[in-house]
C-alpha cells in the first residue's frame, strides 16, 4: 500500500512540474506571440478592462492612440496617415499593427496571473510607445500617395530610426468596425501594409545589388568600356533597352539604367554570386521588425542563361518589399552596414522610461570602398542619368529609380536614394504600383520626402 501511494505521489508531482512547465512556456516564454496574435480576443474583452491602456505617441509627443480610462474606447488622433503603423484595436475584429505587436507592453497585463487562475493586474496601466516616426512628415509621405497604390519609407541609415512608413491606400483606425464590410472587400487591400508585406519586382533598382556583387569580385569592372546595342538575345528571353546606348561605362551604364551593360555583368558573376549579395542585403531572410515584414526573396540554383540575365535586372523572379530596398540604400550610405529598422523609440510607464532602442547592426552589406563607390555611381544617376527629378538645390542626392515590369499591367514605378550624399542622413524608397517610369513617377515624390525629412533629422 505505501510503494502504491509512493508512486501515486511521484506520479503527481511528475504530472504537476510538465503542467507548469507548460504554463511557464505559454506565459514567459510565449507571452509576446500570444498577445499580439490578433485572434486573442480574451486580451481584447478582458486584460484591457483591467488595466489603462497605454498611449502611442508620435516622435514630437503628438498622440496617435489612447485610451482615457479603464475599458474605454480606444481613441485614434491622426486617422488615416497611421493606418498602416498603429493598425487597430476592436473587441470584435481583433488587433493588426503595433497594437497587436506590443499587446503585451501597451495592455500592462501579464499572462502569468491569469493562467494560474487570479484576476489581479501587476500594473493599472500599460506602457506609452514613443515612435519615431515624424507626425507631419508621414502625414506628406501618405498625401503625396493618396489616390495611388504604393508605399514609401523614409529612415535614419546611421541608427534605423523609421521616419515615416506609408502605403496606400489606408483605413481610418477610428472608423475601421464601422467600416469593415466596405474596407474587406476592396480589392485595392486598403489592409494590407504595401511597404512591409508588399512584395514586387525590383526592377532597375536591383542593379545596385549587382553592381555591388559586380565591384567585388572584380574593381575592375568600373574602368572597363562596354557596348549596348539596344538588346541581348539569349536562349528564351531578350533583353532590352529603350535605346541603343553604344560605348559606356558603368557610371553611365547606371545612370542611363542601361539593361543589356547590367544583364552582361549578372552573367558573368553569376547566379550564386548574385544570390550571395542580395542575401548580405537581407534577401531571403526574416527582418527583424516592429511589425511583419515579407521575406524579400532571390532564388538560389543554377537557372539559365535568360532567368539570370532577368534577376541581374531585378526582374525575373526576384522580390523586394519597399523596406527592404529602403534598407539596401541605407547600407550604402552607411558605408556599407544595415542598420536593424525600428519602430518604437522608447516605452514609458508613467513618468519613467522603462525601455529605450538602442540602434544595432543587422547586416555588413558590402565593404566601404564598394559603398563609395556605389555613392558616386548614384550621384551620377541624379545629376546626368534618370533620377533627376529628385535633384535638391545646393545638395548632392545618390538615387537610382526603376521600372519594375509585371505580368498584371503598367511597370511598377520605384526610386530608392539618400541625401546628402556626402553625409546621409536620410534613406528612401518609394514604389507607384503601375505608375509606370520611376523617374517621372517616383522620383519627384522621393524629393519632396528629402525635402521634409531633411527638417526632421539634423
Amino acid at each position: 500500500m505505501k510503494k502504491n501511494t509512493h508512486y501515486l505521489f511521484r506520479a503527481f508531482v511528475v504530472g504537476f512540474s510538465i503542467v507548469m512547465l507548460m504554463l511557464t512556456n505559454l506565459t514567459v516564454f510565449q507571452r509576446e506571440k500570444l498577445m499580439s496574435t490578433p485572434a486573442n480576443s480574451r486580451r481584447l474583452a478582458g486584460w484591457d478592462n483591467q488595466s489603462l491602456r497605454g498611449g502611442i505617441y508620435a516622435r514630437g509627443g503628438e498622440v496617435v492612440a489612447e485610451t482615457k480610462v479603464i475599458g474605454g474606447p480606444r481613441r485614434y488622433s491622426m486617422g488615416w496617415a497611421w493606418g498602416p503603423i498603429v493598425g487597430y484595436l476592436d473587441r470584435r475584429l481583433g488587433a493588426t499593427g503595433l497594437e497587436a505587436s506590443y499587446a503585451a507592453e501597451l495592455s500592462g497585463r501579464p499572462l502569468l496571473w491569469s493562467a494560474l487562475g487570479f484576476n489581479l493586474p501587476l500594473t493599472a496601466r500599460g506602457e506609452d510607445l514613443v515612435l519615431t516616426v515624424d507626425a507631419g512628415l508621414q502625414e506628406k509621405a501618405m498625401r503625396l500617395l493618396a489616390g495611388k497604390k504604393g508605399a514609401a519609407v523614409v529612415l535614419d541609415p546611421r541608427t534605423g530610426a523609421v521616419l515615416a512608413l506609408a502605403s496606400q491606400p489606408s483605413f481610418d483606425p477610428a472608423t475601421v468596425s464601422r467600416d469593415w464590410e466596405e474596407i474587406s472587400r476592396d480589392e485595392a487591400a486598403p489592409l494590407l501594409n504595401r511597404a512591409t508585406q508588399g512584395l514586387y519586382p525590383p526592377g532597375s533598382t536591383f542593379k545596385l545589388v549587382t553592381a555591388a556583387a559586380a565591384l567585388s569580385r572584380n574593381p575592375d569592372v568600373l574602368t572597363r568600356r562596354y557596348f549596348c546595342p539596344g538588346e541581348l538575345k539569349l536562349t528564351g528571353y531578350t533583353v532590352h533597352c529603350l535605346r541603343a546606348h553604344g560605348t559606356l561605362d558603368l557610371a553611365r551604364a547606371l545612370a542611363v539604367s542601361c539593361n543589356v551593360t547590367f544583364a552582361r555583368l549578372g552573367l558573368e558573376i553569376g547566379n550564386g554570386a548574385l544570390a550571395a549579395q542580395a542575401e548580405q542585403a537581407g534577401f531571403n531572410a526574416g527582418l527583424p521588425f516592429d511589425l511583419p515584414v515579407a521575406v524579400s526573396s532571390f532564388p538560389r540554383g543554377r537557372p539559365g542563361k535568360g532567368e539570370t540575365a532577368q534577376r541581374a535586372i531585378g526582374q525575373g523572379e526576384v522580390l523586394a518589399t519597399p523596406l527592404e530596398l529602403a534598407l539596401l540604400a541605407a547600407g550604402i550610405a552607411n558605408g556599407g552596414v544595415i542598420m536593424r529598422p525600428y519602430l518604437v523609440q522608447e516605452r514609458r510607464l508613467g513618468a519613467w522610461t522603462v525601455g529605450k532602442t538602442v540602434p544595432e547592426r543587422l547586416e555588413v552589406a558590402m565593404s566601404p570602398g564598394v559603398a563609395k563607390t556605389l555613392t558616386e555611381l548614384m550621384v551620377e544617376v541624379t545629376e546626368h542619368g534618370t533620377g533627376q527629378a529628385a535633384q535638391l538645390p545646393g545638395m548632392k542626392v545618390a538615387g537610382k529609380t526603376g521600372t519594375a515590369e509585371n505580368p498584371h499591367g503598367k511597370p511598377h514605378a520605384w526610386y530608392v536614394g539618400f541625401a546628402p550624399a556626402g553625409a546621409p542622413r536620410v534613406a528612401v524608397a518609394v514604389v507607384v504600383e503601375n505608375g509606370g517610369s520611376g523617374g517621372t513617377v517616383a522620383a519627384p515624390i522621393a524629393r519632396e520626402l528629402f525635402e521634409t525629412a531633411l527638417e526632421v533629422v539634423r
